[in-house]
Parts: structure tokens; C-alpha cells; sequence
């Protein structure tokens, strides 16, 4: 369809964020299409469009997310102690456990302390979830799903990608092996012994999921970005926040991420419906975020999603997946920052 323009506008007489507008108006096109294409994949599969409340009582229990607090007001001047969801993931679980329906939102989602050319507070997340649909199934569909929305070759940063070949997918174990030399799995969540099999030196309190990550910043994900784009699978079990553990091998949960030309695109989980064991993760989660982070106002205590937890037990075996949809738009146009395809 050819797009409808108006007259000709004087540049001179548009305020800043017109020129800036302007300026990234490809991109905000691009971002359109790509908005018009993600609703015609999913419909075209049968899945349903789901829209979840921002203002939520319970901001998640992930211990790294720092939420936006809000003190509303009604009309009858009763206040309530809400926060900006930093996913749909709770609302969209009770869907599912309510009807057992492939389901998918283009979200707008906050979370606090974050900026940086891929990241911003506030931002838009793409999340579907899918009754009946294996980890392996899921990959299938975030790849089809990717490749559809993205030419079959792009650049972007100092990579070149082709788009056409199969994703590569390697487990979190192989990718320490093979890029860090160390096993892992077998260090279990001792931050020394991982610490020594790195032949690293542990910082002053820094903790095995500090190690962890710093370990995946300066060792896996650089080599992960000369592979082309690649799912990294089977995490360590402590990082298994809502996902279930393999049945085959307990010391890891069945999560991956997806990752192309150095960006990390996409986070999914095979999800766990034990509301005993999840129960049990959250509290975890409270007591770790207490001590890391107690003495910040908006962390102090918000109730525990009891909805989700009895919700829980109905919801069909099933994955579910959030990508960062700004992050596939600058992907797809080769925008240098996050905020060049934010209208």
C-alpha cells in the first residue's frame, strides 16, 4: 500500500523531538511493519491476542529487576501500592491456566535502573506462550518466527549474518567448555570452585552468580556472537526462576536465550506448574533480594502472587518466550540505538 504523506513540512519550524522524529522515521516505519507482520504470524497460527494490566500489585520476584513504584489515588480517596509490570509473565499464566490456549502480547514493560543503547526503562516486550509446546518445540517457532520478520542476510555492528542457515543451539555446559574451559556442572553453585576452575580470583563478595555472569560476559558471549544466531540452552539450575528442571539431568532447568550478532534477542522457559517448588523459588528469591537490596524503599515488601500459585496446578504443560521487540527492530534496520525505534 502506498503510504499516505502530508504536505511537505518545513524542517526549521519542527520542534526538537520533530526533528528528532524525522530523523528516525525509516526506523519508526520499519518498526510499524514489523509491529503489522508479528499480529499476522501469531493469527495466522491461531493464537490469541492477549492485553494484561501495567499496574499490578505483584512486580514479578525475579531478585535483579528493579520495578517503578506507584502510589495511586481513586475517587473515593482510597490509595494502593501498585508497580509498572516489568513483564505480563504472571497475568498471561493465569490465561493459560484458564483456558489452555496459545496466547501472545506486544507489551510495554519498565524496569528501573536500566539505559544503555539496547536498553531502556521503559520498553516493548513481544511474549506468546504455547499449551503442549516442548523447549525444542519453542525454538522452532522462535526461529521461524525471527526469520520471518528479518531478511534472510544483515549487518549489524561488526557482524554479518546470515539468516538462512539453522540456528545453532548449544547448552550453557558446552558453551563453558568449549569458550571458558570449565566444566561447568561441576562446580555446582560453589563460587570458589568455579572461581579455581576459571583460573580467575573471586572479587572482594562477589557471590557464584556474580562469577557466573561476569564469567559469561567476558568469556561465552563474545564467542557466542561469531557463531551466528544461536540459542543457549539447559541454564544451571539456579538460574531456573520459572522454568522446570530436566527430567534427565537435575542440575540444570530448561530455559534458554537467544542471541544474535551480540544481542541478546530472546528469553524463554519450559514452564514450571509445581505451585509447592515455586512457592519455594519465590521466597528464595525474597530472602536473597532482602539482603541484597533491602534498604531500597520499593523493595521492601509487596505480596506474593497467591493468584499465580493457585492458578498454577491447571496450566498445561507448556513454554513461554519474551523478546525484547525493540531489540529485533534495530536488528532489522541497523538502528545504533534502542531509542532511534521508540516512537
Amino acid at each position: 500500500m502506498k503510504e499516505q504523506t502530508g504536505p511537505k513540512r518545513d524542517s526549521l519550524a519542527l520542534s526538537p523531538i520533530g526533528k528528532r522524529l524525522q530523523a528516525d522515521r525509516l526506523f519508526l516505519m520499519k518498526r510499524m511493519e514489523l509491529v503489522r507482520r508479528t499480529r499476522r504470524f501469531f493469527e495466522e497460527r491461531a493464537y490469541w491476542e492477549v492485553d494484561t494490566k501495567c499496574l499490578v500489585p505483584v512486580p514479578g520476584e525475579e531478585v535483579h529487576l528493579h520495578p517503578l513504584h506507584c502510589h495511586t489515588l481513586d475517587a473515593y480517596g482510597q490509595t494502593s501500592s501498585l508497580f509498572l509490570h516489568t513483564s505480563p509473565e504472571f497475568a498471561m499464566k493465569k490465561i493459560m491456566a484458564a483456558f489452555h490456549h496459545p496466547i501472545f502480547q506486544l507489551a510495554h514493560v519498565w524496569r528501573n535502573k536500566e539505559g544503555s543503547q539496547t536498553h531502556s526503562v521503559e520498553f516493548s516486550m513481544l511474549e506468546w506462550y504455547r499449551p503442549y509446546a516442548s523447549l525444542e518445540n519453542l525454538m522452532d517457532e522462535t526461529e521461524e518466527y525471527v526469520k520471518a520478520m528479518l531478511p534472510p542476510q544483515i549487518s549489524y555492528s561488526s557482524y554479518n549474518v546470515d539468516l538462512q542457515k539453522p540456528f545453532r543451539r548449544i547448552t550453557m555446559q558446552e558453551a563453558f567448555v568449549t569458550f571458558a574451559g570449565i566444566d561447568l556442572l561441576s562446580c555446582g553453585e560453589d563460587a570458589q570452585a568455579l572461581a579455581q576452575a576459571a583460573h580467575t580470583v573471586l572479587r572482594d563478595h562477589e557471590t557464584w552468580e556474580d562469577l557466573f555472569f561476569r564469567l559469561m560476559l567476558e568469556r561465552v558471549e563474545p564467542a557466542l556472537a561469531q557463531l551466528g544466531p544461536c540459542f543457549l540452552t539447559h541454564w544451571p539450575a539456579a538460574q531456573a526462576a520459572l522454568a522446570r528442571r530436566s527430567s534427565q539431568d537435575s542440575r540444570v532447568a530448561l530455559r534458554f536465550e537467544l542471541y544474535i550478532a551480540g544481542i541478546e534477542l530472546a528469553n524463554a522457559f519450559e514452564e514450571l506448574t509445581d505451585a509447592v517448588e515455586q512457592r519455594e523459588r519465590f521466597l528464595q528469591d525474597r530472602k536473597t533480594r532482602q539482603l541484597l537490596y533491602g534498604n531500597e524503599e520499593d523493595y521492601k515488601s509487596w505480596p506474593l502472587d497467591t493468584e499465580l500459585l493457585e492458578s498454577l496446578p491447571t496450566m498445561p504443560p507448556c513454554s513461554g518466550i519474551a523478546l525484547g521487540f525493540d531489540r529485533l527492530v534495530m536488528l532489522a534496520c541497523k538502528a545504533s540505538s534502542i531509542t532511534k525505534v521508540q516512537w
